[in-house]
């Protein structure tokens, strides 16, 4: 199946089923949260001065009866990407990238990249809100995640294998676990990081996934006081990040 620029691009929060309202509110909160500031490096002069901009969607899948409280069988997409990339290589990521110059806004751009990357029918998705841009060190592009409902669930899979090399969908019950949650850190930086199919989630993707957690109001209890090191931590994993790790992040 082809994909549909220009279609779907407009916000639609009345849309959201009833158990993702606490995360549609919680976005408006999101990008102060500690766990998002750690990765933005906004106002210290890093940003591209060509004017690039990046877009990644955060695509949940549930049934519209899952409960506000919990929604236990709810599951947000993921890709691995390919460890030959040259940036990002090996890291669980949103699907996402840099926005074109025929792309109407990050909506579009978002799920132009998520098709482009696991083949996603537009049309199966509902956006429903959008997060304030988040400053990359890495890139410097202002990168702006997109909030949405995978209303229709299809196939997806590997659509672009010199990007990615596995498409998965992650419980959110598995992201809350304590169990599965821990903190990473490395030369003076420290953030929140998740163990998901043996992989290591940390970085910009754990930030959003830890702040949007924290803000609907789903997150339990978990051991916040032990640092492991990143370098450690990822060679137990099967992320197979041969740049590991590039990224600077604020300190």
């Amino acid at each position: 199946m082809s994909d549909l620029p220009g279609y779907n691009t407009e916000l639609q929060p009345e849309r959201a089923p009833r158990w993702m309202e606490p995360l549609v509110e919680g976005v408006a909160h999101a990008h102060g949260h500690p766990d998002v500031q750690g990765v933005d490096i906004r106002g210290r002069g890093n940003t591209r001065p060509d004017g690039q901009r990046a877009a990644v969607l955060i695509l949940l899948e549930g049934a519209d009866t899952l409960s506000r409280q919990r929604p236990d069988d709810a599951a947000v997409l993921l890709t691995h990407r390919s460890p030959t990339m040259r940036s990002h290589s090996g890291q669980i990521a949103f699907p996402g990238g840099r926005m074109d110059s025929t792309d109407l806004n990050p909506v579009d751009a978002a799920l132009r990249e998520a098709w482009e990357e696991t083949g996603l029918d537009r049309s199966s998705v509902t956006p429903v809100a959008e997060l304030d841009p988040v400053h990359i060190q890495a890139s410097g592009y202002p990168v702006y995640p997109v909030l949405g409902h995978w209303h229709t669930p299809g196939e997806v899979g590997v659509a672009s294998p010199a990007e990615t090399d596995e498409v998965f969908l992650t419980p959110i019950a598995e992201l809350i676990d304590p169990a599965n949650r821990l903190t990473v850190g490395w030369a003076g930086w420290s953030g929140p990081a998740f163990t998901v199919n043996d992989y290591l989630v940390w970085g910009f993707t754990a930030g959003l996934l830890s702040a949007l957690i924290h803000e609907s109001g789903w997150e339990q209890e978990w051991d916040r006081a032990r640092t492991l090191d990143l370098h450690a931590t990822l060679e137990k994993s099967r992320n197979n990040e041969s740049h590991a790790p590039g990224v600077r992040f604020s300190r």
